[in-house]
């Protein structure tokens, strides 16, 4: 009898397995065609003239700026010649937003000090200078970023899924659909560090939740490094565990352990930023900085309140988080019924994120999609772990 009981377990092991291989087969050739399909559909946004600079500065310190000026655009010019043609009539976001970008491509002076605006993301940085130096163009590298971070993001959440929804047709179909969510394409095509903070994001998290809180602490700095605006997140997301520990089984020292690396990472980054925030707000939103570190603009509170007080609904109406918040809360009351007694995490939890959300806005008011990734797919694998993935235990948390 035991014998045949273990005969019958191996034969549904290998069925699995080979179901799994079969599946994992085919997602990888999809991410092959996707891959493709992103670098011949390349966005050319205007971080990547800071970007580039930056890869050939790291690769080469001595060079100066005017050197790295020419090689900048004559390589862009090259390669995308309508990333050229200046839309100057366009409605401006901040004041003078028309002709900056033609003067950074004219100035070398002008462009040396927005370089300052993208130091702050130095492990982004570190990887684009990398791949520089394995042989790619500076603009290859930095599209290459973007990817390679959609591939590893897909895998990630695959394997996420296969792990936790314990039905493989369902994990492969659900990573599929995600994986054409219009953010994750557009951040796929951008050379920008968003995609590579929400790989490290989730990577976090993932490890996190495994329990490899060393793993999980080494990548929460790299993703502050990559883009420093997550700490909000994680310093939410850090007293939301800490206040429910107890309950989730977490020690506090061990939150603590995965929570520092982030706060030195940010330190760290205010320590070589030269970048006030209320200069990176006007660049952006009031009155473009031609030389934002030697003659920066004083800063009006005033525009700062009526930027805010004129943006907030229509970023948010824009953006995915109203609908993703009314399918969590429908997900999570359908497992766990809202009682302000005794409230439960995943509600606290969803709270938590886009509390940080509105925190974040305060601080740089847009919420791009690009941007938003990282929050919209914690929301969306939070709302789905907790529908599949509620166990028996979970059910007397009330109690």
């Amino acid at each position: 009898m035991i014998f045949c009981m273990n005969y019958l377990d191996l034969l549904k092991f290998k069925k699995m397995a080979t179901k799994r291989f079969i599946l994992s087969s085919i997602l990888l050739i999809y991410l092959s065609v996707m891959s493709f399909y992103l670098f011949t559909h390349q966005y050319y946004n205007f971080d990547i003239e800071a970007y580039m600079g930056l890869a050939y500065q790291s690769s080469n310190p001595e060079m100066d700026i005017n050197t790295v000026h020419s090689k900048v655009y004559t390589e862009l010019r090259a390669k995308n010649p309508g990333h050229f043609e200046y839309d100057l009539v366009r409605e401006e976001i901040a004041d003078g937003e028309n002709t900056y970008y033609k003067m950074l491509a004219e100035n070398p002076k002008i462009y040396e000090e927005e370089l300052e605006f993208f130091k702050v993301k130095p492990f982004y940085n570190f990887v684009n200078s990398f791949f520089y130096k394995l042989g790619f163009s500076a603009s290859t590298s930095t599209f290459l970023i973007s990817i390679v971070s959609y591939v590893l993001v897909v895998v990630l959440i695959f394997g996420f899924l296969l792990k936790y929804l314990k039905n493989d047709i369902l994990a492969f179909t659900f990573t599929l659909l995600l994986s054409i969510f219009k953010p994750m394409l557009d951040s796929g095509r951008h050379a920008s560090p968003d995609f590579l903070a929400v790989l490290l994001l989730l990577a976090c998290f993932y490890f996190f939740l495994s329990r490899k809180y060393l793993s999980s602490a080494i990548i929460s700095a790299l993703c502050i490094l990559t883009r420093p605006d997550y700490f909000i997140l994680f310093t939410i997301l850090f007293l939301t565990v800490l206040l429910f520990s107890d309950k989730l089984k977490v020690k506090k020292i061990n939150a603590l352990f995965v929570f520092l690396p982030a706060l030195a990472s940010f330190i760290y980054i205010q320590f070589i930023n030269k970048i006030s925030w209320s200069v990176l707000f006007m660049n952006q939103f009031t009155k473009v900085q031609l030389y934002p570190v030697s003659n920066p603009d004083t800063f009006d509170i005033n525009d700062y309140f009526s930027f805010i007080r004129s943006n907030i609904l229509l970023e948010f109406n824009a953006s995915y988080f109203l609908l993703l918040a009314l399918f969590a809360l429908v997900i999570i009351y359908n497992k766990v019924k809202f009682d302000l007694r005794n409230i439960h995490f995943m509600y606290v939890l969803i709270a938590a994120i886009f509390f940080s959300v509105f925190i974040r806005f305060l601080m740089f008011p847009s919420l791009v999609n690009r941007m938003m990734l990282g929050y919209y797919l914690l929301i969306i694998l939070s709302s789905v772990y907790n529908q599949f993935c509620f166990k028996e235990e979970n059910k007397n948390y009330l109690k």
